[in-house]
């Protein structure tokens, strides 16, 4: 990649980085706060300690997050550094911003539906293109290469006593209803990320294995590889079929494989991320 291309493809994703805060914001002040709805991790921490102390949010989000970011850049690396710090600044400029502005809406059933949905793909976009808004994810890292314990679960532990101080200081109807927000934004997360061509990897066991392939490629415009395999029980040579499709093309590829062979054996698996042959997929870092 040239100097050029590259310095171009930073600005790019700098300025989804700054979109993403914006939508953030959006959700947060727009939705959340006003009705005393939290988020989890370190923004959760920092409405709580802002509600308490009268201190704006913004400082909050920037002070509670230094820490993390410096054991990140020693653990993680730079880049992943500098771009959840470009996030968290413009986060913490842009709460402040709508701070102004009145929440949208009173309902509290409708400010944690909304509330989830902008700041999940706020923070969808944010993680896309290499930033983070939380430290508790860099802390959540750091220990799942020393422990057993995965990222999720790591997040998923201080969120639960993020959560429950929320029912303290708010009541916990406002912790039930955080909790309705935050599983909002985490699945709204998911489709961010994945995108809704989320891609899906198909193994297929057929003794017409030819015309399933030529079937795919015609109809689909996949790429088919065929393996070589051997029956456990039968011990007879097999031919397998691997291709990777999106999801919604997964009901199409039911179809033409049970019109070329009723008795396939199909599984269909999740795919995180695909480079590369016939299956295009958009670069994002």
């Amino acid at each position: 990649m040239t100097r050029k291309n590259q310095v171009k493809r930073e600005i790019i994703r700098y300025i989804f980085l700054f979109i993403g805060s914006i939508l953030a914001a959006v959700g947060l002040e727009i939705f959340l706060i006003p009705n005393n709805i939290i988020d989890g991790g370190i923004v959760g921490i920092s409405i709580i300690a802002s509600y308490l102390s009268k201190l704006p949010l913004s400082l909050f989000i920037v002070g509670l997050n230094i820490p993390f970011l410096f054991l990140g850049y020693k653990q993680i690396g730079k880049t992943f550094v500098f771009s959840s710090l470009f996030s968290i600044v413009s986060l913490s400029v842009w709460v402040q911003v709508f701070h102004a502005i009145p929440g949208l809406t009173s309902d509290v059933l409708l400010a944690s539906v909304f509330g989830g949905i902008v700041l999940g793909i706020g923070v969808g976009i944010i993680i896309r293109y290499g930033g983070s808004l939380d430290g508790t994810e860099m802390v959540a890292i750091i220990v799942n290469k020393q422990t057993v314990f995965s990222v999720g679960e790591v997040v998923m532990f201080f969120n639960i006593f993020i959560l429950s101080s929320a029912g303290l200081v708010f009541g916990w109807d406002r912790a039930m209803y955080s909790l309705i927000a935050y599983f909002i934004a985490y699945k709204v997360i998911d489709i961010t990320l994945e995108g809704l061509d989320e891609a899906k990897a198909a193994f297929i066991i057929s003794e017409k294995a030819e015309e399933i392939a030529e079937a795919i490629t015609a109809r689909l415009g996949r790429g088919v590889t065929f393996l070589e395999g051997k029956g456990g029980f039968s011990k007879n040579e097999k031919k397998i079929l691997y291709s990777v499709v999106t999801r919604l093309e997964v009901s199409k590829l039911k179809s033409i494989i049970y019109d070329k062979d009723e008795n396939a054996f199909v599984t269909i698996n999740d795919v995180s991320d695909v480079m590369g042959g016939k299956h295009k997929k958009r670069a994002i870092h």
